[in-house]
């Protein structure tokens, strides 16, 4: 029996690294367009599984037969939200607001198959050490920011600011890999 086509509801690179580390290669990548702005009094975990659900939910609608993975990303700092940083000023802001103080990145992923939505919310506790002029002037040149929530990525420069992690490693860069995998087993989907 054949396996059905693996969809990424996703345009992130990242995702598709994530998932060749484990040997999963998406048969077709397919972004979802979704309306991300927090409800009111939404707390960080409930975003980013609304978001990952509904994601999974407009690219399912689109692919019939298919097993659809989505995932989203929410960097939290106590209730509030740091979405992806609009420009450097915002960046710095972020970065300034992590800046030695501990954050939650809340990765939420969805697998949808047959009229059907699974998904998790894996929470990761991130530390960042005291950040320098600098260093904060510095990353934010570099341009690593854009594009990614909380204005930092953390598989690149910004790495050297991570005192201390307890999770996922691999949920912090977008995709949380274990999860991932049973959930797309759950969902009839199982790696060659």
């Amino acid at each position: 029996m054949s396996r059905p086509e693996l969809v990424l509801a996703s345009a992130s690179p990242r995702r598709v690294e994530l998932l060749a580390l484990v040997g999963i290669v998406p048969d077709r990548i397919e972004p979802a367009d979704i309306d991300e702005t927090p409800l009111k009094g939404e707390t960080p975990p409930r975003l980013a599984a609304r978001l990952a659900v509904g994601k999974a939910e407009a690219v399912a609608a689109r692919a019939p037969g298919a097993v659809v993975l989505a995932a989203d990303t929410v960097v939290a700092v106590g209730r509030r939200f740091l979405e992806k940083a609009a420009d450097e000023g915002e960046a710095e802001r972020f970065l300034r607001l992590l800046s030695g103080r501990n954050h939650r990145v809340l990765t939420g992923v969805a697998a949808a198959a047959g009229g059907r939505v699974r998904h998790r919310v894996v929470d990761t506790r991130v530390s960042f050490k005291v950040l320098s002029d600098a260093e904060i002037a510095a990353y934010v040149a570099s341009g690593e920011w854009r594009g990614k929530a909380g204005g930092y990525g953390i598989q690149g420069r910004a790495g050297a600011f991570v005192t201390r992690i307890v999770g996922s490693w691999p949920a912090v860069m977008g995709l949380p890999l274990y999860e991932s995998v049973n959930l797309l087993a759950g969902a009839g989907w199982r790696a060659p």
